[in-house]
């Protein structure tokens, strides 16, 4: 058995906690600064508790001794103090992070590190960058890589046409972030929330548009290999407008902590939602132009008793698989940095994690000229 610290007791912290101790392989302490947020974990097997301070980095690295890996699902900004604790106690880090100045921190702390630095592990970037990896191998020649990912409510029933599914932080963050890209084979930054477009996914009117971090480090990997690369968050449509509105012609982009809090008192929390992971990529094989797409929907479903979201089946889910290869020797290597790109996508589906993906879901892919 394995001992797990995972830093954060929100509801991805909750689901991540319940599927690690649920497996019987992992020896789980939750840390989080709020004992009443302790307090209402949600798991069926019972999992350690620890109220400490995590900005307290001699505490925290104290609370990581001998552990074999933690897991962050603590807000981005609290992602250097966990890294560096990790690194200093000698543990595997894990985290979910979108946020691209975090992910610079966590590379540059992996280097010369004997353990292993596993950023972005959630869903986009996660999921959708193991996906987007795979497709891309299969060409010869890529010509245009498109990532969406969208967490929506089953029933939308307000003018946002949204309810809040994870963190409030996290959101805000990707509305507010220059993004990532590339353009006709250059690197550029982006701005958020532009670039809107609309599509249809069974019967299902969407839009999409720019925001910060779900390419995850496929900039890198990819520069210099591909055409055009971009990721967009799918969203119902209106929302881009209305968000638009709040971020930019009210100013509330300078002022987050007051959007966070009309947010969280105006827009409800719903377990009834559903995923979507949609991948398109362009190119050549075998000298024909060829197009190959992944399209899947995950929805919420009772899991140790409790009916829990997609948006926390997928995000846990995908950490939690990554965390088992790595205790299983199937990743590239145990040490230093691995980005999600690397994971192989047969084995990450393989994982009994992993197999969240397929929980209730409708994927699809096909080729075409």
């Amino acid at each position: 058995m394995k001992n797990i610290v995972i830093v954060g007791a929100g509801k991805i912290g909750s689901m991540i906690a319940e599927l690690l101790a649920g497996s019987g392989d992992y020896a789980v302490t939750v840390v989080d600064r709020s004992p009443a947020q302790l307090e209402r974990l949600e798991t069926s097997r019972p999992v350690t508790k620890v109220s400490a301070d995590i900005t307290d980095a001699a505490g925290l690295r104290r609370l990581l001794g001998g552990q074999f890996a933690v897991l962050s699902a603590a807000p981005y900004h609290a992602t250097r103090t966990i890294a560096e604790a990790a690194k200093a106690s000698g543990a595997h880090y894990l985290d979910l992070t979108e946020d691209v100045a975090s992910t610079r921190t966590v590379k540059q702390l992996a280097e010369g590190a004997k353990t292993a630095f596993i950023p972005q592990c959630g869903l986009a970037p996660g999921f959708i960058t193991i996906v987007a990896s795979d497709l891309a191998s299969r060409f010869d020649e890529l010509h245009d890589l498109r990532m969406r990912v969208g967490a929506l409510p089953k029933f939308p029933s307000n003018a946002l046409n949204y309810n809040l599914t994870w963190s409030t932080d996290g959101v805000i963050n990707e509305y507010c972030e220059p993004c990532e890209a590339i353009v006709n084979g250059v690197r550029r930054e982006t701005q958020p929330l532009e670039e809107l477009e609309e599509f249809s996914l069974d019967g299902v009117r969407y839009e999409a548009f720019n925001t910060s971090g779900g390419l995850g480090t496929l900039c890198d990997t990819l520069d210099g290999k591909v055409r055009n690369l971009n990721y967009r968050t799918i969203r119902y449509p209106g929302h881009a407008a209305i968000m638009k509105a709040l971020l930019n012609d009210l100013r509330l982009r300078d002022r987050r902590d007051l959007l966070k809090d009309i947010l969280e008192n105006s827009v409800p929390v719903t377990l009834q939602d559903v995923v979507i992971v949609f991948v398109t990529v362009s190119g050549v094989r075998g000298g024909q132009l060829v197009q190959e797409t992944y399209a899947n929907k995950v929805y919420a479903a009772p899991i140790g008793g409790r009916v829990r979201s997609a948006i926390q089946i997928t995000t846990a889910g995908g950490i939690c698989a990554v965390l088992d290869m790595l205790a299983a020797d199937e990743l590239p290597r145990r040490a230093g940095l691995i980005r999600q790109e690397e994971i192989a996508l047969p084995k990450f589906l393989a994982n009994r994690f992993g197999r969240v993906y397929e929980m209730q879901s409708h994927p699809t892919a096909a080729d075409a000229a």
